[in-house]
């Protein structure tokens, strides 16, 4: 029998993120630098009968959490400013050659 290597091992799921208290371990292992406080900030200062706003709130940080477990998408948000200026320039300029 022989082990599977890292390269072609499955990607684990998400980490269940059902829950308040399952989406702060997930930031707490998978945010970045500050978002489990920032988080905390911002639920303690939303009216929690206020649903909506609360659902905003959570639904911005485990997408956060989604982000920087998704490789495209974690090199998609630490690219330069700069490159993403550039790329929108070419395709704007390719758009309007047609």
């Amino acid at each position: 029998m022989t082990v599977p290597s890292a390269e072609h091992s499955p990607v684990p799921g998400p980490p269940p993120m059902r829950t308040l208290r399952e989406l702060r371990a997930a930031l707490r292992t998978h945010g970045r630098l500050g978002d489990l406080q920032q988080f905390e900030e911002e639920l303690d200062a939303a009216d929690l009968d206020d649903l909506t706003a609360v659902r905003r709130i959570t639904q911005h940080y485990r997408h956060r959490v989604l982000l920087r477990l998704d490789p495209v998408g974690s090199a998609a948000v630490g690219r330069p400013t700069d490159d993403v200026m550039a790329e929108l320039r070419r395709k704007l300029a390719d758009g309007a050659a047609r």
